[in-house]
């Protein structure tokens, strides 16, 4: 087998420690109702002005396709976590608005997400961690 790079190998592992942290961020959520990606959506929601933002700029920010973002809101306007509001000035843009139920589950969501986090990055030194998540940033990370 012909040597990789070391920004292959960075990648690949990278790769496997997502897949990794993000089935046990289901697995914690999961007792609340949701998934890390809906835990997401609940977020950015959560931290964007009037706790709203349109489709498309929701999908960017969790980084799903507006396809893939209508498949996740779907089931949350169901059970009453979001819910669509229309554009007072332009009828072509609606917006996904944290509705009341979201936000309860967003409470309890980041405590366990918090938790969660902490257990498995509990043997990384906090340097470390300042200076991934940078470099994460730099990659195209949205949250600072």
């Amino acid at each position: 087998m012909a040597a990789i790079s070391q920004s292959l190998k960075f990648f690949l592992n990278l790769t496997t420690a997502q897949t990794l942290t993000i089935k046990k961020f289901d697995s914690k959520l999961s007792s609340l109702g949701i998934s890390l990606n809906e835990f997401m959506i609940l977020y950015h929601l959560g931290e964007a002005p009037d706790e709203k933002l349109r489709r498309t700029d929701l999908a960017e920010k969790v980084g799903l396709t507006a396809s893939g973002i209508t498949r996740l809101l779907s089931p949350l306007e169901k059970l009453g976590m979001v819910k669509r509001e229309a554009n007072s000035r332009d009828a072509r843009v609606s917006y996904v608005k944290l509705a009341n139920a979201g936000k309860k589950i967003l409470t309890e969501a980041i405590a366990s997400a918090e938790a969660t986090s902490e257990q498995i990055l509990a043997s990384v030194k906090t340097k470390k961690l300042e200076e991934l998540s940078k470099m994460l940033f730099e990659l195209g990370a949205t949250i600072e």
